[in-house]
């Protein structure tokens, strides 16, 4: 079992519940390049350098915050540590919400949430099942790794699931972005047609069925690039071709071939063609 991320306790009113937060995500096969001296074939590497004194050492650098420009306040990493927030160790549930009022934009990391020990269970698993019968969602506030992030806690399992929140001020509304969308409504049969093939993909969800194809095309290219002893190797690129939009009768067309239909249109459609 993995280190613990973060150990602490959950605190609703006078119940406190000693608790053990991990990772619920993992890096996976991520490729990862690093820059090389091609005349050399060695590695880049990069000093911390100071304008107008050079190379420095580590042990000399401190953390800064520009107030103006030019002029920093500066702090020692022992005195950042010592901020005094009672969530470093404390995740006060201080709102409860129902989940749906929470937008996607605001969700961040998940994290798995289990019980210290046996006696922290019995408490554990009320709180649990008390968010599951009231379907709400937990909210507070807890400092992880140097920042204090809103979370929200909801039942996963036999555990609990906290995820952490963007606040306000990092989430661009989406209205300026929607303001040249029309509001008319689709023909019918195309919305049918739509419809139709959206049931059609329906499937319960299974996140094994989706995988990364961009890291499996550069393993690929890395054995080919190893067998080619530095060869340049360009991949043929299929190009999508794409119309210019705005044709009905196009779209009419391509929603009835999606369906397994004949890519007829109808007599609705046929009207828009001429009047056009």
């Amino acid at each position: 079992m993995p280190h613990a991320y973060w150990k602490g306790q959950i605190r609703l009113a006078l119940v406190s519940i000693p608790v053990e937060i991990y990772t619920a995500t993992k890096s996976g096969a991520k490729i990862s390049f690093r820059q090389i001296h091609e005349p050399s074939g060695k590695p880049i590497k990069y000093e911390k350098v100071a304008p107008g004194v050079g190379p420095v050492d580590t042990d000399e650098i401190m953390k800064g915050y520009e107030f103006e420009k030019g002029n920093y306040v500066l702090l020692e990493q022992d005195e950042i540590d010592a901020v005094k927030l009672e969530s470093k160790k404390t995740l006060e549930l201080t709102q409860f919400v129902d989940a749906h009022e929470i937008s996607p934009l605001y969700y961040e990391k998940p994290y798995y949430v289990v019980p210290q020990d046996e006696l922290a269970e019995e408490a554990f698993v009320v709180l649990r099942e008390a968010l599951r019968k009231t379907k709400k969602v937990g909210l507070g506030q807890l400092a992880l790794r140097g920042r204090e992030y809103v979370v929200s806690l909801k039942p996963c399992g036999n555990g609990l699931l906290l995820e952490t929140l963007r606040y306000a001020d990092e989430v661009r509304e989406g209205e300026s972005f929607f303001d040249d969308i029309g509001e008319e409504k689709p023909d019918k049969e195309l919305l049918d047609l739509a419809e139709t093939l959206i049931e059609k993909k329906t499937a319960p969800f299974d996140a094994g069925e989706f995988e990364d194809r961009y890291v499996d095309a550069l393993k690929r290219l890395i054995a080919k690039k190893r067998k080619a002893k530095g060869k340049t190797i360009l991949e043929d690129v299929e190009d999508v071709e794409i119309g210019e939009g705005g044709n009905v009768i196009d779209l009419m067309a391509a929603l009835k071939k999606s369906v397994g239909g004949k890519a007829k249109t109808s007599s609705s459609s046929s009207r828009k063609r001429k009047s056009a």
